[in-house]
């Protein structure tokens, strides 16, 4: 039996039952090798969403029309890396096996793994979409295999060449950028370029969309934990995350990397709550409910 969450992200108190996306906190930023915070993410963003309305103008669409359950956050333990993940990735099988697709609220990039090895799983053919500032291809870091700056290698050891498509980087160090470069991963530096003809060609396929919110640039986004200058606008991210859901067949997705406690404005964590409504609302489209008249 799954109950709503005590207090629910703006629009998103419907049942489990009746909805179509499922709304996960990960509360979990163990392995961020920079400024901690990631982990207040979604209850902050929970808290501050009541200042946003419910209808998008850039689709005509409300949140209100739509089915969407909020499950709260896991309760992650500190200091076993494994474990959170373990539960991380049960919840998303969990969601999968409803026929229901799990949008994880990060929490570090690290959180992404489970889940989309739980896609992964599900759907053997899965490619994943990647909007980052970083390439997170490191094999290792500080020793650690199991880091957010290892996120993406390790979601390469499960799918291998061809099915990871990385957009917006621009920092990793060199060997990272030249293992991508050999073909590994196909990267796309510092903006969309491309994305197009890559959704043009995943078309059917089930895609994972990880959304790494430092892919904005510091002045739009500067609540997160690793800021890069030389970013995108917020207008240019929300146009190629609908762009992915309106042209892909997605499974899955997830929004890490906001850490409320760096940015004591709240402007990131509106800006964060902004692209969230509009990517719940683009994968709702064909779910929406008549408007009311």
């Amino acid at each position: 039996m799954w109950n709503r969450n005590v207090e629910t992200f703006l629009g998103c108190d419907n049942t489990y039952e009746e909805s179509h996306i499922v709304l996960v906190g990960a509360p979990f930023d163990s392995t961020t090798s920079y400024r901690p915070g990631t982990r207040f993410a979604a209850r902050t963003m929970r808290a501050e969403s009541y200042g946003l309305e419910t209808y998008s103008p850039y689709q005509e669409l409300d949140l209100e029309d739509a089915r969407v359950f909020d499950g709260g956050d896991l309760e992650l333990p500190f200091g076993d890396t494994e474990r959170a993940l373990a539960m991380i990735g049960e919840r998303a099988e969990t969601i999968l096996h409803s026929g229901k697709l799990p949008f994880l609220i990060g929490g570090e990039h690290l959180v992404s793994l489970p889940a989309i090895e739980a896609a992964a799983k599900r759907y053997p053919d899965l490619s994943i979409i990647h909007f980052d500032a970083h390439t997170d291809l490191r094999v290792e870091y500080l020793g650690n295999k199991l880091s957010h700056a290892t996120v993406i290698r390790r979601a390469w050891d499960l799918l291998g060449d061809g099915r990871i498509h990385q957009f917006g980087i621009r920092s990793g160090e060199r060997a990272e950028w030249q293992w991508a470069r050999a073909g590994h991963t196909d990267l796309h530096p510092f903006t969309f370029t491309g994305l197009s003809d890559v959704i043009a060609g995943l078309h059917g396929r089930p895609v994972y969309l990880t959304i790494d919110l430092d892919v904005l640039d510091p002045s739009v986004f500067p609540g997160t934990g690793t800021p890069e200058a030389g970013g995108v606008t917020f207008i240019e991210l929300m146009k190629a995350a609908l762009s992915v859901v309106r042209g892909c067949r997605v499974v899955a997705c997830d929004m890490v990397e906001l850490s409320p406690p760096l940015d004591a404005s709240g402007t990131s964590t509106a800006t964060a709550l902004k692209l969230l409504r509009e990517i719940l609302l683009a994968l709702s489209a064909d779910f929406i409910r008549p408007p009311q008249v």
